[in-house]
């Protein structure tokens, strides 16, 4: 239990000093937060050893990225639950408790393994993790596209109500109920493209989230 206790507060330790959370911002979304170095170099070291000593029915083979599913199913009607380990809620629960952006705990988490050129194409995650994300980022570079998508626009997602009765919090780079959406606007000058190195923080919320923009992912070689 000591030892414990030992790791929990060095893990606490290693976040950074929280400042303005205004200062974290990215891009042209308000809501779109960038936190480098979140993790220190010994969790990420911690997190690969436990994601790659999962059995291998845990990882579920797609086009271009292979993943692993925590905290359960998410399906049209909410998400069906299972308790995270607790190699993850040590670093779930600092996210919720740093940011104060999250309004329950985070109870799901799916871990997205990219090779160089690999990735996923644009698209927007349905409403189950609404109204926030977060994605720390493990091992290598990855470039994150954001595409306002001009068939959304006009769109209103900032009520709770339009989101799932089972809603998840999540820490994740797709939901299982995510859908590619054709005719982004990859031309509007509020597109952006955002390097996310090993260790930081990103955090996707309200608009950010919603109608600004359809979200594609793709590893990067060192």
């Amino acid at each position: 239990m000591e030892d414990d206790k030992t790791t929990q507060e060095s893990s606490a330790a290693a976040a950074p000093p929280l400042r303005s959370l205004a200062d974290y911002a990215v891009g042209p979304i308000p809501t779109l937060l960038y936190v480098p170095g979140f993790i220190s170099d010994a969790e990420q070291s911690q997190l690969l050893h436990h994601i790659y000593q999962a059995p291998a029915p845990k990882w579920k083979s797609l086009k271009n990225r292979r993943l692993q599913n925590w905290g359960g199913v998410v399906h049209e009607k909410g998400l069906l639950p299972q308790a995270l380990p607790s190699w993850l809620t040590k670093i779930t629960d600092r996210i919720c408790q740093w940011t104060g952006l999250f309004p329950s705990a985070i109870n799901h988490v799916l871990i997205n393994e990219y090779h160089p050129n690999q990735g996923i194409m644009p698209h927007q995650d349905g409403p189950a993790y609404f109204p926030v994300v977060a994605i720390i980022s493990l091992a290598s570079p990855v470039v994150i596209d954001f595409t306002p998508h001009q068939r959304l626009k006009g769109e209103d997602f900032t009520d709770p109500q339009n989101a799932h009765s089972g809603e998840s919090q999540a820490t994740t780079t797709e939901s299982n109920g995510s859908h590619n959406l054709e005719g982004a606007n990859e031309t509007d000058p509020a597109s952006s493209s955002l390097l996310l190195m090993p260790c930081s923080l990103l955090i996707f919320k309200d608009q950010a989230y919603t109608v600004a923009s359809t979200v594609g992912l793709r590893g990067e070689s060192r």
